[in-house]
């Protein structure tokens, strides 16, 4: 049998305490085995202006995430793809035996209707959605919300196996947690500098992510 695996994309530029207290949340919530980070090589709904190199941005999330079930990865790097929704069915044809679970904050949900066929995603794999401060209103009023909600499973039920299939919505909610990667670039700007020139292997992939493939 193949694990019950969270997936969590973004930038993490850099990663931080608060990716991992999501991620740990979730885990236990969902009755996940673990969590795959996965480290974007460049997100389209984001400027490229002050993105730390894709290895410097791997190395932190491979720092947050140790001695915990979670695991980082640049494997988008590899599968060539750019889009979430052509990224996820990369990754079930490839790990076929897993289960996955697509996990994304408030703030992506209020915006996830200007995602490529986000629709697509839904009828991919269940959804979790995690509370974030000063997004939840925006995230409920979404249309993607509007479409999303007759699909609400209650978290305990996912959690135990219980009967349901994609599209599915997962509510999640836990105290808040204020870090964010904007706050610490904003304090230290050249945090990518410790891992400057440095090639990393992918904990997932266990294949070289070298600086100069850069971003």
């Amino acid at each position: 049998m193949g694990k019950r695996v969270g997936l969590l994309g973004g930038s993490f530029n850099p990663a931080h305490g608060g990716h991992r207290r999501i991620s740990l949340f979730a885990r236990k919530a969902l009755g996940l085995d673990e969590v795959w980070w996965l480290v974007s090589p460049g997100n389209p709904l984001k400027p490229k202006k002050g993105m730390a190199p894709l290895e410097a941005r791997l190395a932190s999330a491979m720092a947050q995430a140790r001695r915990a079930p979670i695991v980082p990865t640049a494997i988008e790097r590899e599968l060539g793809t750019r889009y979430t929704v052509d990224t996820l069915a990369a990754l079930q044809n490839r790990y076929a035996k897993h289960e996955f679970v697509w996990l994304m904050g408030s703030d992506n949900l209020a915006q996830f209707h200007r995602w490529r066929d986000w629709r697509g995603i839904a009828r991919m794999m269940a959804i979790a959605v995690i509370a974030r401060p000063g997004y939840d209103a925006h995230a409920l009023a979404s249309p993607a919300m509007a479409w999303l909600r007759r699909y609400r499973v209650p978290a305990a039920s996912f959690a135990t196996r219980g009967r349901w299939s994609a599209p599915a919505l997962v509510l999640l909610r836990f105290d808040p947690d204020p870090r964010s990667a904007t706050a610490i670039r904003r304090a230290e700007p050249d945090w990518a500098a410790q891992f400057a020139g440095k090639p990393v292997r992918d904990p997932l992939t266990h294949h070289l992510v070298n600086p100069e493939e850069g971003i």
